[in-house]
């Protein structure tokens, strides 16, 4: 089903901050990494089965959702004794971007919109995305959550970022797709917010309620070249 792209006010927005995985790389990649290839390493390294490792793993990762430390690869080094930088490399070519991502970033340029990373991600894991995928181009400015040392789900990043980057709120569009940094971004004042549906295309599209989403950039009605 074809759907009408959506309208945003591109004559009202400057700024457009954009995270990173699940918005403008596929999630699949991530989910991947920690559902099977992660259990299955972390499994040969300690001796013990794959369900036995899933098992661990999952219980570590509820204990840190939506901190820092949980996209942190430093920390979970530390904490598994196993480099997961590494280990990521090990399946470098599942890292792909999102449908029409590449094409939406050119539109915004072309329109004179300032391109901004904000992710959560950590400098160990997005260095082989950048230059596995040219990047770096794609951005006029890159901030990670590990810089200014809190997640985006906190004030405390949005303040910093806000301080580092100098946008205005009024004329910013921010784009991720977890509903939680969306809604710390709508509650620092950001009232430009769009989601993504369908961050992992090995998987159905998910409701997003309360906020302004899509399933991929081609149901964004393309800013006017400046």
């Amino acid at each position: 089903m074809t759907r009408t792209p959506i309208e945003l006010p591109w004559q009202c927005i400057d700024t457009v901050l954009l995270d990173l995985d699940g918005t403008l790389l596929d999630l699949y990649f991530d989910n991947h990494f920690f559902g099977e290839h992660l259990p299955r390493r972390l499994a040969a390294h300690w001796g013990i089965d794959v369900a036995a490792a899933r098992a661990d793993l999952t219980a570590r990762y509820k204990a840190v959702e939506g901190t820092l430390d949980w996209y942190c690869l430093d920390y979970w080094h530390r904490e598994l004794g196993i480099d997961l930088v590494e280990l990521k490399a090990e399946i470098g070519e599942l890292v792909q971007w999102r449908a029409h991502a590449p094409a939406f970033l050119e539109r915004l340029a072309a329109a004179g919109k300032r391109r901004v990373l904000a992710t959560n991600a950590h400098p160990g894991s997005t260095g082989f995305k950048f230059e596995r995928l040219a990047l770096a181009e794609a951005f006029d400015a890159q901030y990670s959550a590990h810089d200014v040392g809190a997640a985006k789900e906190s004030q405390a990043f949005w303040r910093a970022l806000h301080a580092r980057e100098g946008f205005d709120v009024e004329r910013t569009l921010f784009v991720d797709d977890n509903p939680a940094v969306l809604a710390a971004a709508r509650a620092f004042g950001l009232p430009q917010l769009l989601g993504i549906r369908r961050p992992d295309s090995s998987q159905p599209a998910r409701a997003l309620k309360g906020f302004t989403a899509v399933d991929d950039f081609d149901e964004v009605e393309a800013p006017r070249p400046s």
